[in-house]
């Protein structure tokens, strides 16, 4: 695995999507050889103090690989390999998209960050549906659904109905309202809008189902969406999407691009508004957002995460980051004296 440290400066040469497909195609090719099962013996951290029940599923271990890396549920097997406690493909909409332009990926190389304006790339949700019911693999593995970019916003629910029915053999939903890069999402976050998707959503049957929220919300606006998912008694939270902001911190030349910015640089923003959550409602939360070490997963748990989920830190770190991770989990959680993660959550919440 230390590969990958020769690796990543050709890697990094290249385009960052180009090499985002030289990746993908390595996965789909090491997950149908020999080396899968010892590949996964490797880099699974295996210990019952890292297992978390939550939104009605049970992890092995609370990181996890954040929609945006595996759009079209076609590497869970690979991923899971790397050690992952669970997998959450898309973003899916009802019908294939070719997404944005290119460029529409750009790497922040000074900052450790990623900016994308991808669009919601999918193959649509027939293919990823089938795609899902043929996949069998040991943890959790969930799906983000979203609104097709044609549809108008009052058809909204309909569209993300018609996405949920055909991905419904996944073990649980997350419902992206969120999403900074493609047309029409900002007309969603008012709290009538996602009342009515929730709404039809839970009249499908859709469960255990989750929101993902946008880190640009203001606090009234958190307010309304935890409103929500109470009043339609929703199994949990995704806290954060990407960010349209831009800190004045960043260095990187690339930090003007349009998109969403993920990594090192909104992770203390994401925190922070795990920690708001988890003070406001007993909902599981999935932390998101410039999770690349132990301490960063660490400190959003303590702040309210259950479970984190990662995607720049892997393009970063490399394929042992959720070995790396979970090991120093483990070394943490005995620092402290607790005897598991979930001993962990919330202590530092407000």
């Amino acid at each position: 695995m230390n590969l990958y440290s020769l690796a990543k400066p050709l890697l990094f040469r290249l385009p960052a999507e180009t090499a985002h497909h030289a990746i993908h195609t390595l996965l789909d090719g090491f997950q149908r050889t020999p080396l899968h099962s010892p590949v996964a013996k490797q880099l699974t951290v295996t210990d019952e103090r890292l297992e978390v029940s939550a939104f009605g599923q049970t992890f092995t271990n609370p990181v996890g690989l954040a929609a945006g890396f595996d759009k079209n549920a076609e590497l869970p097997r690979a991923i899971t390999a790397l050690g992952f406690g669970f997998v959450e493909v898309g973003g899916v909409t009802a019908e294939p998209q070719a997404g944005n332009p290119r460029p529409r990926l750009f790497r922040l190389r000074k900052d450790n960050g990623l900016i994308n304006r991808m669009g919601l790339n999918n193959h649509g949700a027939s293919a990823i549906g089938h795609r899902l019911a043929e996949t069998t693999v040991d943890v959790p593995l969930g799906v983000n659904i979203a609104k097709s970019e044609h549809v108008d916003p009052e058809d909204a629910p309909a569209d993300y109905c018609q996405t949920y029915e055909a991905v419904d053999s996944a073990d649980f939903f997350v419902v992206n309202i969120s999403c900074p890069n493609s047309q029409g999402f900002e007309a969603l976050q008012n709290r009538s809008a996602m009342a009515e998707i929730i709404g039809a959503l839970r009249d499908r049957g859709a469960s255990p189902l989750l929101v993902k929220l946008s880190p640009d919300l203001p606090e009234p606006a958190v307010d309304d969406v935890l409103a929500i998912v109470e009043e339609f008694d929703l199994e949990g939270i995704v806290a954060t999407n990407t960010t349209t902001e831009r800190p004045a911190s960043l260095k990187s030349s690339n930090r003007s691009e349009k998109g969403g910015l993920s990594g090192e640089p909104i992770k203390h923003d994401a925190t922070e508004i795990v920690r708001y959550i988890a003070a406001r409602t007993d909902v599981p939360i999935v932390g998101v957002g410039g999770v690349s070490t132990a301490e960063d997963a660490y400190q959003k748990i303590r702040a309210g995460a259950s479970v984190v989920q990662l995607y720049t830190g892997l393009v970063y770190q490399g394929p042992t980051i959720a070995r790396d991770i979970n090991r120093g989990l483990l070394e943490l959680l005995e620092r402290d004296g607790f005897d598991s993660i979930e001993a962990a959550v919330g202590v530092d919440s407000e």
